[in-house]
């Protein structure tokens, strides 16, 4: 009995030191991409409480991994190259798994073969590379493992933009106007966000705004793929009003409020299955 308790404690001890392991690695690359990073930052970013998360400070501090700064941390060495604001997209990929599966399934049923589409980066249109393997789309997007996937699984035709690639989100970014951009046409672009409300779509970061900007202005209609968590969000910046938007694909946990708020702006509302996702979840398992 007392092996079977200390075995216990010792496996208990393993995963909060790998737990923390992954801890410090998201930290370590929130440093390594924006100036100072504060303690209700990292908190978003691992879902840690803040007395986790200044015990991690200061570890890595004393390990002279990042300098503890009031209020955060901040780079050794600070970053030549600034990344984007918000959760990386393997702490995103996580969240909320099911409810994006469906979403993807329900956003790849509005699409035939041979239509031109924009898949905007994020994880919940990622999840759309599995039911497009069965397409042949002309696919543009800016997400390297959307583009990634679709190469190497299925024969839709793949467009890259270009710019710079934004490791933790996985995206392809540029600044410039003169891009590759302006020559695609899209019959519907798939875009998700870090929020929506009464004022549109919501996101973190000025570079991300300009950039789904002029993707946007490049499709007939926009549609917007948004697990009903996404309605509770408020983020500091408006990426398009309610009125460029034509679809809403949400899962059944949409509040009544948030459904009204869609009709009252005369968008379409697609609530996906996440009963079909968990079934085929258990059917693989």
């Amino acid at each position: 009995m007392i092996d079977r308790c200390v075995e216990s404690e010792q496996r208990w001890g393993r995963e909060d030191e790998m737990h923390e392991t992954e801890r410090h690695r998201i930290i370590l690359s929130a440093v390594q991409d924006r100036p100072v990073v504060t303690v209700v930052d990292l908190c978003r970013l691992t879902g840690a409480s803040e007395a986790t998360m200044r015990r991690d400070i200061a570890s890595l501090h004393v390990q002279k991994k990042l300098r503890r700064v009031r209020g955060g941390a901040e780079a050794i060495t600070p970053p030549q190259f600034v990344g984007l604001a918000g959760r990386p997209f393997a702490v995103n990929e996580t969240m909320r798994s099911l409810e994006k599966r469906a979403i993807a399934r329900a956003a790849v049923d509005l699409c035939e073969d041979g239509d031109p589409i924009i898949i905007n980066g994020g994880t919940t249109t990622f999840q759309m590379v599995h039911p497009l393997a069965s397409r042949r789309c002309q696919v543009f997007t800016n997400s390297f493992p959307i583009a990634e996937h679709l190469l190497k699984h299925s024969k839709n035709t793949i467009m890259l933009s270009g710019g710079a690639i934004y490791r933790e989100q996985n995206i392809i970014l540029s600044p410039f106007d003169n891009d590759v951009t302006r020559n695609f046409y899209a019959r519907r672009m798939f875009i998700g966000a870090q929020g929506i409300g009464p004022l549109g779509l919501m996101e973190t970061d000025p570079l991300l705004i300009q950039a789904e900007q002029k993707l946007i202005g490049q499709a007939d209609e926009l549609v917007v793929l948004v697990d009903s968590s996404k309605f509770e969000q408020r983020c500091s910046l408006v990426l398009c009003p309610l009125s460029r938007i034509d679809t809403v694909i949400t899962d059944d946990g949409i509040s009544d409020k948030a459904a009204a708020m869609l009709k009252a702006a005369e968008i379409t509302l697609i609530v996906a299955d996440t009963g079909a996702a968990q079934a085929e979840d258990e059917a693989a398992s």
